[in-house]
């Protein structure tokens, strides 16, 4: 079933119960049309992102953290794996994801596929999917202390109109400011608008050319695509999943917008991790705020990201453990075969950035993960080559000299 648009599928698709709000379907949404948003909104959205006046102290911008020149991402320059905050010395515990191609997020929503024993959550923003809308996403950061830091919607509300009360009034109306809290979700609607717009979805890299019939990917590039797909090998479309028999680039988002449970190594150079009690479990800190089931049966699941301009990001994973692409594809060839190439503790402990009593939430089943210690890994070095090679033609034209400084 096609949708038009992000949210026509909530009234469209076969409905069939809910979990505490969050629908259930029986069957996965179609990429989302393109928005109708104002191009005065859009150009209003891309201000506010880009101003280092709306932070408190004032410094940081959205794109101080989503660099344009790291594909949208990037940590604003903290070097350790996750985000510095606009206060000194202030730093968040996630590493910033690209903000690319959002426009093709769901909102959160089940979906029971054959093989699935329990109905499975896809969609929404953030690592746990605590964001239902690109709106809501866009709201967390402002008023995050261990980010942009203002204290509430009065204090943001006041740099907005010494910034942008002409531009807001005539998008809004002469009232917008008469209440503070419609000011900052105007403000958050711009920045949506901005977030979804053509910009930031450009379909300009070697893999879009390839599928529109308009180049050829080269030797090395044709195996890495085939080993990607393959399930016996990468395996990698069971998740990072993609199209690529159609021309349309938004079929090949390379992600279904799922979460899993891929316990990669503790970053120990995040402050908050000196705390051996410290965990972040993710999802299912979401899961109970919204009173799903069993919550903690997601504890440790963490949002699947796309695979687009993955070759421009300075860091890797949720917690940004690793710094170079090839070391994400290696870890997951080879976390089942050589735990300690990955886990580097005292304790000789596997999986050791997720608490022992969720242990069971941790994917040991899927290929490559179900191989155990000693075998054969899934993939060989020159395989592992072959994909980080391919995963390289998913960068798009603006951001391939940051892909070629990467490792």
């Amino acid at each position: 079933m096609r949708f038009s648009d992000p949210f026509s599928f909530l009234l469209l698709t076969l409905f069939c119960i809910s979990v505490n709000a969050t629908p259930t379907y029986t069957a996965l949404p179609a990429p989302a049309g393109k928005p109708n948003d104002p191009a005065a909104l859009v150009a209003l959205g891309r201000q506010l992102f880009f101003d280092p006046r709306l932070s408190e102290p004032r410094g940081t911008s959205c794109a101080s953290c989503h660099a344009p020149d790291k594909a949208f991402s990037g940590n604003h320059g903290s070097g350790i794996g996750v985000a510095l905050g606009s206060r000194p010395a202030s730093l968040g515990t996630r590493n910033t994801p690209s903000v690319l191609y959002l426009r093709f997020t769901p909102p959160r929503f089940f979906y029971e596929s054959d093989d699935d024993l329990v109905p499975t959550p896809y969609g929404g923003f953030f690592w746990d999917g605590r964001a239902d809308t690109l709106a809501e996403q866009a709201l967390g950061p402002l008023f995050n202390p261990s980010e942009m830091n203002n204290k509430d919607a009065h204090q943001f509300s006041r740099k907005l109109q010494q910034g942008y009360r002409a531009s807001m009034q005539q998008q809004f109306g002469a009232t917008i400011f008469d209440q503070p809290a419609l000011a900052t979700k105007a403000a958050t609607s711009a920045l949506q608008a901005f977030l979804r717009s053509d910009e930031m979805t450009p379909f300009s890299s070697k893999y879009d050319a390839y599928i529109r019939g308009l180049g050829t990917l080269n030797a090395a590039e044709m195996r890495g695509l085939r080993l990607f797909r393959n399930p016996d090998k990468g395996n990698c479309a069971s998740c990072h999943q993609f199209n690529d028999t159609s021309s349309n680039p938004a079929r090949s988002m390379f992600t279904d917008f799922s979460y899993d449970a891929v316990a990669v190594p503790r970053n120990r150079l995040i402050p908050a991790n000196r705390n051996p009690k410290n965990y972040d479990i993710g999802l299912c800190q979401t899961a109970a705020t919204l009173h799903w089931p069993d919550s903690t049966q997601w504890c440790g699941y963490f949002k699947t990201p796309s695979l687009r301009n993955v070759a421009a990001r300075e860091s890797y994973m949720h917690n940004g453990v690793f710094t170079s692409l090839r070391d994400v594809v290696a870890f997951y060839a080879t976390r089942s075969t050589r735990p300690t190439d990955w886990y580097k503790n005292k304790v000789g402990e596997k999986f050791d950035d997720v608490p022992a009593e969720y242990s069971d939430n941790i994917n040991v089943n899927a290929l490559p993960y179900n191989r155990p210690i000693g075998a054969t890994p899934a993939l060989s070095d020159s395989e592992i080559d072959d994909l980080v090679v391919f995963l390289k033609t998913l960068t798009d034209a603006p951001y391939l000299k940051a892909a070629q400084n990467r490792k």
